[in-house]
């Protein structure tokens, strides 16, 4: 005779998580609602408050909430910007004068702030991609329906892009690769590399994230007829932000 399996239930905390994460998926906890308090799940299912602490750390650490001091612990529910890797960077985007963030957003509002720029010794490993001794460095940080979700820093070879929009705040219609294209440096080959982790304490302060949230480092290269390297791009992404899509034929 065939014992039947023993079906165990999970423990309380997480019989409460999962009511919540239910509530959160369905639509029913909508993005920045706050969660029944420690006290009131306490009352509620008459567990200690470590238990209740247990069940609302369960969603923090899934990304589906963050804790505010003071305040609470409030849904953090974001739909995911859909980066399509080839899409934005053709020279139809750039070409006409659009930025890379409209193929991102797609009409979601976006905004850029923490910009920095200055020329600076190059690295050895930007010095070794771009094969230069001397950099100018564009640093930003983006941020889409009012969330930050990605970091950027961009490297050109001082010597090619001095003096021009390139080194400016605004650097026009296009962005950096219409500017390039300006100088005879028209971008024909992109090369990137895609891989994860879990932030450093900057990042995670400047992106917001909530404890136990990894992010997506994404490096570029652009390259100018001929193989020229003309900018080496380093992002941080959030990755509860982002769906990556990549087309390409068989």
């Amino acid at each position: 005779m065939t014992e039947s399996p023993v079906h165990h239930e999970p423990p309380i905390y997480r019989r409460i998580a999962n009511r919540l994460r239910d509530q959160i998926l369905s639509g029913e906890l909508s993005d920045g609602d706050r969660l029944p308090g420690e006290n009131a799940i306490m009352a509620e299912y008459g567990i200690a408050r470590a238990t209740a602490r247990q069940a609302l750390a369960v969603l923090i650490n899934e990304g589906l909430a963050v804790p505010r001091r003071g305040s609470g612990v409030y849904v953090r529910l974001f739909r995911p910007i859909r980066r399509h890797g080839s899409r934005r960077l053709s020279r139809e985007q750039w070409g006409q004068g659009r930025a890379i963030w409209d193929s991102d957003t797609r009409g979601r509002s976006y905004t850029v702030d923490e910009v920095s720029i200055e020329r600076t010794p190059a690295s050895e490993h930007v010095a070794r991609v771009l094969d230069c001794d001397q950099a100018w460095v564009r640093r930003r940080r983006y941020s889409v329906d009012g969330r930050p979700v990605q970091l950027a820093v961009s490297y050109f070879p001082a010597d090619l892009v001095e003096g021009t929009a390139v080194t400016l705040p605004d650097t026009g219609p296009g962005g950096v690769y219409a500017r390039l294209g300006d100088l005879g440096y028209s971008p024909a080959h992109f090369t990137e590399e895609v891989r994860a982790r879990m932030p450093q304490p900057g990042e995670a302060s400047l992106l917001g994230l909530p404890a136990g949230t990894p992010v997506i480092i994404i490096s570029r290269v652009a390259y100018a007829a001929g193989g020229i390297p003309i900018e080496l791009n380093e992002m941080t992404l959030d990755a509860a932000s982002y769906v990556l899509q990549y087309d390409f034929d068989a």
